[in-house]
């Protein structure tokens, strides 16, 4: 288990209010290099936590894997400069990760980042099938368990999450991470692991199109962010038959592709 958040001493400066030295907590952020049967592949920025599903996650977004049952083994060596992850995965995935091998390290959770090539970035995906739907009037309870919940960004306020939202709509997941990308990558690997299915998907943060793309590759048909879409995320998700929900905070969403999933009022 690897630590989320530390301690440091921190000079405060509130108005009306003296200056004062205090101690806070900031959220950790570590390089951490993935490699796929001992080839290296690339380095993200992340929160060193819930590591084994975001190998898993990250997999399957890159479209490296097409099942979780296609890694056979992970392996994680903290060093003193971060984490390695070694993926081993399926033979048969193997000539999938030599096409698609990156070049680059990644920033914080970057979801495009070390790309070679243009016609890399959008990958080929089936749309999603329409068997979900979602009643809107199980967004403002989500919101307040949200606030519950996510416990990393109350101890740092710089945690960004991701949250599995099932039939009944509760909060069955969630993960928090410095960057959004990887808590998204995070959630998918638990919903391949756990198979979840049914549910909705929510972040807290813009949907731009790789978080699309992510939604999609886990198979997720509804995908909810707090703040608002990117014109190509929204294209995505037409193509891609997702639906996607924009401005989504109390009382208020703006659907911006397939509603025909939503039910129910806010």
């Amino acid at each position: 288990m690897f630590c989320n958040a530390s301690e440091r001493p921190i000079v405060r400066y509130r108005k009306g209010k003296t200056d004062c030295n205090e101690l806070d907590y900031i959220i950790e952020e570590t390089p951490v290099a993935i490699a796929f049967n001992g080839v290296a592949y690339t380095v993200m920025m992340c929160t060193p936590n819930d590591l084994e599903q975001f190998a898993i996650g990250f997999s399957l977004s890159e479209g490296i894997i097409d099942h979780h049952r296609d890694i056979h083994d992970i392996d994680m060596m903290p060093t003193c400069d971060g984490i390695n992850i070694n993926v081993t995965i399926a033979n048969r995935c193997v000539a999938r990760l030599q096409q698609k091998r990156r070049s680059l390290a990644g920033l914080t959770g970057c979801g495009i980042c070390g790309e070679e090539k243009l016609e890399t970035v959008c990958r080929a995906l089936n749309p999603v099938p329409s068997s979900v739907e979602f009643d809107l009037g199980f967004l403002d309870p989500v919101l307040q368990q949200l606030l519950r919940k996510q416990q990393l960004n109350q101890l740092t306020g710089s945690a960004h999450a991701a949250v599995y939202i099932n039939q009944q709509g509760q909060v069955e997941a969630i993960f928090e991470d410095v960057g959004r990308h990887i808590a998204l990558d995070k959630l998918v690997g638990c919903i391949h692991q756990r198979q979840l299915t049914g549910g909705a998907v929510l972040v807290t943060s813009r949907a731009s199109f790789e978080m699309v793309q992510k939604a999609a590759a886990a198979g997720v048909e509804v995908l909810l962010a707090i703040s608002s879409a990117t014109k190509m995320a929204v294209d995505l998700a037409e193509k891609l038959n997702l639906t996607l929900l924009g401005h989504c905070r109390n009382g208020r969403a703006d659907a911006y592709a397939h509603p025909e999933r939503i039910t129910g009022m806010i």
